[in-house]
């Protein structure tokens, strides 16, 4: 009798991790796992899978440990796709060039999105859709509350992440835009009399404390900067700390919009940092709900239906003044 119920037991078991190692997966690879907002989009995707318990279908996280390392994740994508087990996979491209060759090179069989990050639009082809932050929108909006602020101009620095991210790009250029009422610059140099300092625009690679670092190099070497434009939250939520040291010597110029920073995210400690003053104004993404929202979006792709190219997700606007309310729930 024991030794059916055993029987009995070990092939149930056995049942079950078929059924389970038998679940397709839908892939999101993100930049790097060290990072707040990518456990966030996690978070979303486990969402999803607690909410479809009973799906043929699983959200599967991963990436590289760091997020500066862009080989690892075009590695971690080329290997996913060989994968039997992949039904779809959502990528947030580091290096939007790099993982575009990747691309080409792994020729997937399986649908391919981006979320978060988009690829460059030459590369546009070999995704069906971005779903994520509208990046010119969000740098748009960034660069209207520093102008706002600082209606004059004056001399500005921009702290920008990976070099070869396109999101990061697309938001310094809705930046610049906005604060020039020009179209395409890389640089400012007096126009709508704004002028980024030497040194800026400052690459970060997405760590916090290099940003703060840069930060207080730069206000050094330039005692008549006016403003900061953070094209990501690094500095803030990376090395809240830090950042907080750096600017509340500062925090009586911010609040009386003598000295302007307008950044991105409202993750982490950013929020709190914006109700203490320390900050102009944050654009937030939602990562959440790119997380909870791409198994879907790659279902209707793996069922050949059309979807929206792109899916955008919404934005939250902080101010000292709204920190309480600014925040979809």
């Amino acid at each position: 009798m024991r030794k059916a119920l055993l029987l009995t037991v070990a092939v149930l078991a056995l049942t079950a991790g078929q059924t389970l190692a038998a679940k397709k997966q839908l892939v999101i690879v993100v930049k790097g796992l060290d990072n707040p907002f990518f456990e966030a989009i996690n978070q979303g995707c486990q969402k999803w899978n607690k909410e479809n318990a009973n799906s043929e279908y699983e959200c599967f996280y991963t990436g590289p440990a760091s997020t500066s390392d862009e080989a690892g994740e075009a590695q971690i994508v080329q290997d996913v796709l060989g994968k039997a087990e992949t039904a779809a996979i959502a990528i947030s491209p580091s290096n939007a060039k790099l993982i575009a060759q990747t691309l080409k090179t792994s020729n997937p069989k399986v649908p391919v999105m981006t979320v978060d990050a988009d690829l460059a639009a030459e590369d546009s082809a070999l995704r069906k859709t971005y779903l994520g932050t509208d990046n010119y929108l969000m740098g748009a909006r960034i660069g209207d509350y520093i102008k706002k602020a600082m209606p004059s101009g004056g001399k500005i620095c921009t702290i920008e992440g990976n070099p070869g991210a396109d999101n990061i790009l697309r938001r310094a250029q809705g930046m610049r835009d906005t604060l020039t009422g020009k179209k395409g610059l890389t640089a400012l140099k007096g126009e709508g009399g704004w002028t980024e300092v030497a040194g800026c625009p400052v690459f970060t690679n997405d760590d916090g404390a290099k940003g703060v670092q840069a930060m207080t190099d730069i206000l050094a070497a330039n005692p008549d900067l006016v403003a900061f434009g953070i094209m990501g939250g690094w500095p803030l939520f990376g090395a809240p700390q830090p950042y907080r040291d750096l600017f509340k010597p500062m925090a009586d110029k911010i609040g009386k919009n003598k000295f302007v920073i307008g950044a991105a995210d409202t993750i982490g400690d950013e929020v709190a940092i914006a109700k203490e003053g320390l900050v102009t104004a944050l654009v937030g993404q939602r990562p959440f709900e790119m997380g909870y929202k791409a198994p879907s979006v790659m279902m209707d792709l793996i069922a050949g239906k059309k979807v929206a190219d792109p899916v955008f997700t919404g934005l939250d606007e902080c101010t000292k003044d709204t920190v309480d309310t600014c925040i979809q729930k």
